[in-house]
Order: C-alpha cells, then structure tokens, then sequence
C-alpha cells in the first residue's frame, strides 16, 4: 500500500518553468507529461487515491485498495483537457465509488469530483468522513506553509480582502462559511505556500457548507483536507450523490501572485460559461433610475411607461448601456404599500404586477431591444414567503426550518417569515425550471439575475431523516446545478447573474455556471469600501461586478472590474451627462486589463487598507504586449502628495512609455526602474490617477 503525499522534490518536477525575468512561460512543452504523470501516480492500482472516506465505520484506507478497479480515459469534450474516470467497487455491499479527474496541461492544474452510487438491493453502510481531498504536501526543505485566503462577503468594507496565515510545526487552520452559502464570511480559494517559493492554488467547488482542513504536522508536512461538512449517510438502493470538486494548480517563483494570476487566466479558460464557444463576457448595466419614482424602494413603484421613457431618456443622451437591469418589485403584490407590502416580503409571486405592467415586461424587453441592448431581470425563486402564490400552490415543495413543523407553529414563534423552495424534490426542480424558462422567453428576456436572500443551513439540517445527515443539503445543491444548467442550455446566449446577498455563493462550481455581478451589498457606493472589494477578489477572481452610483473620478474609479451597474439618476439635477459620457469610455478602455494580471500594490494589510489615511494602488498587466495600468486612490486623510509603489512583470531592460490619463503628462522609464519603485503624485486628498503603460514605439 503507497502514502498518498506530495514529496517537494516530485513537485518542482511537475511545475512550470521560468525565464529568466520570473514570467511564466504557458509554452513548456514538458507540461503534458507533468500533470499527466502525477494523475496516473495518484489514482494508479494499488495506490492510496488522493480522497478518503469511512464506510461502515471504517476508514477507506484500510479497504479501497482491495476493492474493484477499473481505470478509463474519457472522450475530450474540451481543449487541453484530459479526463479519466477511476472507479472502486465494494465487492460486499456494490457500494461504487467514481472519480472523474480532470488534467489540465496547459495550467498544471488537477480537479476531481466523487460520485457514490449504491448497486446493491439493500441500504448501503454509513458514509461519512468524507475527504474528497486528503493530500500532505511534503517539502523537506521547508519549515511552514503560509495560506493565503480571501475574506468572504458579509456587507462589510472588509468583503473580500486577502489574509495570510502562517502554519508551523503543531499548528492547524480550519474553514467553513457561514449559513449554507458557500461564501460568506469565507470563500473556498486559497494559495498554500512553501517557504521554498512553490505552492498550490487550490479552489473547492460546492455552492453549500464545504470545510477546508489545513495541520501542519512538522514544518515539512501539510494535510490538506476538504469536503461536504455534515455527510453521514445510509444511500437507498439505487441512489447515487456526488460531493465537493476540489482543484489544485501548482506553481513556483518569488511572489505568490505568480500562482494566483494562473488560476485567474484558468478561471477565465475552463470555469467561466461558454457562449458561442468563448469565455462569456459579463455585461456593463444600467438601471431605470433605481429606486424611482419616490416612495418605493428598488423598483415596486415602477411601470410600463416609466421604464420605457427611461430607456429612451439613456437613447437620446446616448448613454446606452449593454443591458438595462430590471431589480427586484416588479411582481405581483409588492407595490402595495397600504398593506406594508415590498419587494421583500413578496416573493413567491412570481407574476408581473398586471397593474403596473398590463401586457407583462415585453413591451419594456422590446423598446431595449430597438436600442441595441439586452434586458435582465431579478428573481428570487428559491426564498418563498408564507401566503405567497408558490407557498399556497405547492406547500409539498417548501421546505420549513422545523422541518416537520406544522406551519401555524412556525409562524406562531416568528422563527421564519418563509420558506425555502424545495430543490432537492426532483418534480419540484423540474417545474421550477421550466416555469422560470417559459417566462424567460414570454417576456423577451436576455440575462437571468438570481438573488438569495436567506441562509438554507438550518433548513437543511431541520428536514434530513434519521441515519440521513447531510443529504438534504447535497440534494438541493444538485438540483441548484440542474436548475442553472437547464436555463443555460435552453437559451445558449443567457448568463446567470449570481447574487445572494452581494457575493455569496461564490465558490469553483457557482462560478462556473455564474458570476456576481453585484458583488457586496455593503453601503451602495461608498468608494473606500468598493476599492478594498476591487483590490481584494482581484487577486482570486477575474469575473465580478458593483455598481456606481455617482460620476464623478475618485467614485466612479472605485468601482472599476470586468462588470458595472451604473446605478446613474440621469432625471435629476446634479448629474453630468457628459461626465457620464466620460466616464463610460474610461470603463471600456481599462475594462479589457481586468481580464489580464492582477498586482496589489499597496500590501495586505486588511485593517490599513479600510483606513482613510493611505494610498492605494494596483496593477494591471498584459502580457501578450506588456502594457496595463496603474490605479491608485490617495484617501481624503492623507497628508503625503508622492507614494511609491513597484510593479511588476516587466522585463527589466525594455522601455517603457507611461502616460497619465488626467493630465497628458508622458514620460519614459526602464523595466528596472518600474519594478524598483514608481513615484506617484497626487496633490490633492481623495483624488486619483490612472496612469498607461505600454512598450516605448521606435
């Protein structure tokens, strides 16, 4: 029987060789050889696989080796990838065990997922203890391991931000997001690091409560162990659940972002849904003046015609967005403020407000159409209020948080004021699906935008049965996946605005299927906060979004990404529609570098950065050219005009034109001088730069 570890020396032999400058070359012709070679080691015959879990109270390490084997390459579905399909059979009970690994040549990166099927007549044994990962990283070399992890989202001006924690000999870190969503509080991305400048990217994909063990045994050796937290679970005959994906993208060199901008540009190239074959491109919005006409919030008070002049208002000031973005309040019920009605104590009446809108939500579909753009709309199909029309109609399909609790009970104490719709129910997922997708296409409408405001842990843990833990969560996750799939295969050209409370759900399967386009729901607009949100997530993720609410530099800037809400009360006074006109252009211009390289470059430090006393400063970087852009915020509390920051990437003998965007001022540097520090000046508190970058022209 062979350990399942990673042994420092076979890990420099799988990683991607570098230039002299310390730029990753995504060329080297040896990768295939590496990634495949590790695949075929760790799942091989007789082998430890990389997972582990207990069967009847006992550990697979003790069995699967004794268990069936079988061990086959599957059909490419797509480019530079290679997956296998490695399955044991319990040959007592015919409990089978599937792994379906991906290899990812090109990006030195490895993913898997299991698949637990129950072939016999009988209930099968208790599965628990499941660690669809179970790896120690052994670097002799080495006395610790730093793992760097981003903050998850809780409306805070800290969502997001990067933490570094460092692990010695003794030491163990443990994670789990809060509340069933899988990022809030903590995401599930980290970069493990070894004092020897190599380390693994690693990202767990499920859209629930997963767990990430880090314990450091001795200062050469780190476990790594995640999976589905609460599964201890008897399957039925025939039944068959699947667990967490985990990945791991292995890198090496001087600076940690090496590794994070390849997970970013893997992201980009295989979890990132396809539209006419290409990564989808996640759209600039605009709203119909958000929250208008007074006094309703969001959009309850909105109708027909105000929509429709809203759309030719952005027409004739030629403010046209790719989308206009249709929130939350348009539905049955949620204007009646008589009866304290809202959007939020509303859903689950999923029919347009006929009052408002008498011939649906097409003629406003239409209009956005003859001007060039495409039309989104909000749902929340999953958080269903009591009395509502999907409460009373199918009461089988909502789950309560007292799970066989009468509802007049619930109610009675004021526990939960709704229900959480039933997704695990296959009937139910279907009739979900098609009902969202039919009025999709009766009411012309282009992007699907999903919202989730309510935390499903207790929900879960309230309606498992007996010997059964865990198994309602896995259920309803599934039929989330089969939900999204089914509106994305029906309509080729929709994208699934992934919301839940501003960034939730973010994890490696959601993201795959998704992106926040709205990505906190801290204070709508506030620049300090929205800065910290860009500066942070960029260093995981290229695919995100926010909203601005205001023209002007040191806000609009703050909220630049691959994505943006203009959030813009073009109606009222105070507003500059040729700022605005500005302002759009600048988005477009920087936009594509979001896509590129990431570079923080003003630390890490999370406390300091929320501060109003600093600078802050990022990069972004191309490098099929080797230009980008520097963006740096001097805060209102700053006393200092210059701050310095080195950049990075560049090649130190070539030279570099940089030009200010504000002020037209051009001047020329060497790579070297770049990369030993840059002077910034800013003569005035809460003010802001952009300054270009780019190869200096014979």
């Amino acid at each position: 029987m062979r350990h399942k570890s990673i042994s420092c020396a076979l890990l420099i032999g799988m990683l991607l060789t570098l230039s002299a400058s310390g730029q990753t070359k995504m060329d080297v012709s040896s990768q295939t050889l590496d990634v495949m070679q590790w695949v075929r080691h760790h799942f091989s015959r007789g082998m430890l696989p990389p997972f582990s879990f207990s069967y009847g109270g006992k550990s697979s390490s003790t069995f699967i080796t004794k268990w069936k084997y079988s061990a086959t390459v599957q059909p490419n579905k797509e480019k530079d990838v290679q997956t296998y399909l490695y399955t044991y059979v319990d040959p007592v009970t015919a409990l089978k065990v599937d792994c379906e690994v991906k290899a990812f040549p090109v990006f030195q990166a490895v993913e898997w997922v299991l698949h637990f099927t129950n072939q016999g007549k009988q209930n099968s044994s208790q599965i628990a203890d499941v660690k669809v990962n179970d790896i120690t990283f052994n670097c002799s070399k080495s006395n610790g391991y730093t793992l760097h992890y981003p903050e998850g989202s809780h409306a805070s001006k800290t969502d997001f931000s990067a933490h570094a924690t460092y692990l010695k000999a003794g030491e163990s870190f443990k994670m789990r997001p809060e509340g069933g969503r899988s990022s809030q509080l903590m995401m599930p991305f980290f970069n493990i690091e070894s004092d020897t400048h190599q380390g693994i990217m690693t990202a767990i994909g499920w859209t629930g409560t997963w767990y990430a063990h880090f314990n450091c045994t001795d200062g050469h050796r780190l476990n790594l162990a995640t999976g589905i937290e609460r599964l201890d679970s008897y399957l039925l005959p025939g039944e068959k659940i699947r667990t967490s994906s985990i990945c791991m993208l292995f890198w090496h060199g001087d600076n940690r972002m090496i590794g994070q901008n390849m997970f970013r540009r893997f992201v980009q190239a295989h979890h990132t849904w396809k539209v006419n074959g290409k990564p989808a491109v996640y759209p600039v919005s605009s709203g119909f003046n958000y929250g208008d006409p007074a006094p309703c919030n969001e959009y309850s008070c909105l109708d027909a015609d105000y929509a429709i002049a809203m759309v030719k208002r952005y027409k004739q000031f030629k403010l046209v967005p790719e989308v206009f973005w249709l929130d939350a309040g348009w539905y049955k019920n949620s204007a009646d403020n008589e009866h304290h009605k809202n959007w939020a104590n509303t859903v689950g009446n999923w029919e347009v407000d006929s009052m408002r809108f008498p011939d649906g939500l097409k003629p406003i579909a239409d209009e956005v159409h003859k001007v060039g753009a495409k039309f989104m709309v909000w749902f929340e199909p999953e958080r269903v209020m009591k009395g509502s029309d999907w409460a009373v109609q199918h009461q089988d399909w909502m789950l309560d948080a007292r799970g066989k609790a009468k509802q007049e009970e619930w109610t009675k104490d004021g526990e939960h004021d709704s229900y959480l719709f039933n997704l695990g129910n296959p009937e139910a997922c279907r009739w979900m699906s098609k009902y969202i997708s039919d009025f999709i296409e009766q009411n012309g409408i282009d992007y699907y935008r999903q919202d989730f405001n309510i935390e499903p842990e207790g929900f879960w843990f309230a309606n498992d049965e007996p010997g059964r833990k865990g198994m309602c969560e896995i259920k309803y996750i599934e039929g989330l996946y089969s939900f999204w799939k089914y509106l994305l295969n029906r309509f080729p050209g929709l994208l699934v605005d992934n919301c839940a409370s501003g960034g939730r759900r973010l994890d490696l399967e959601s993201i795959s299927l998704s992106a926040p386009m709205w990505r906190t729901d801290y204070q709508y607009g506030e620049p300090i906060g929205y800065q910290c949100h860009t500066y942070g997530l960029c260093q995981y993720l290229p695919l995100h979004g926010t909203g601005t609410v205001k023209e002007d530099k040191f806000t609009f800037r703050s909220s630049l990404g691959t994505s943006i809400i203009y959030n813009w009360k073009i109606t009222q006074p105070g507003y500059n529609i040729m700022e605005m006109r500005t302002r759009q252009a600048e988005f477009n211009e920087l936009r594509p570098y979001f896509y590129e390289d990431f570079y923080p470059l003003s630390g890490t430090d999370n406390l300091e950065l929320t501060q109003n006393n600093i600078w802050l400063a990022y990069q972004l970087y191309r490098p099929s050219d080797q230009s980008g852009y520097v963006v740096a915020f001097r805060r209102k509390d700053n006393a200092s005009k210059i701050y310095t920051v080195k950049l990075s990437s560049l090649k130190k003998d070539v030279v570099y034109t940089l030009t200010n965007k504000d002020t037209g001022e051009v001047f020329t540097q060497t790579g070297k001088q770049l990369m030993d520090g840059l002077t910034l000046t800013l003569d005035a508190p809460e003010s802001n730069l952009i300054l270009k970058y780019e190869v200096r022209k014979p």
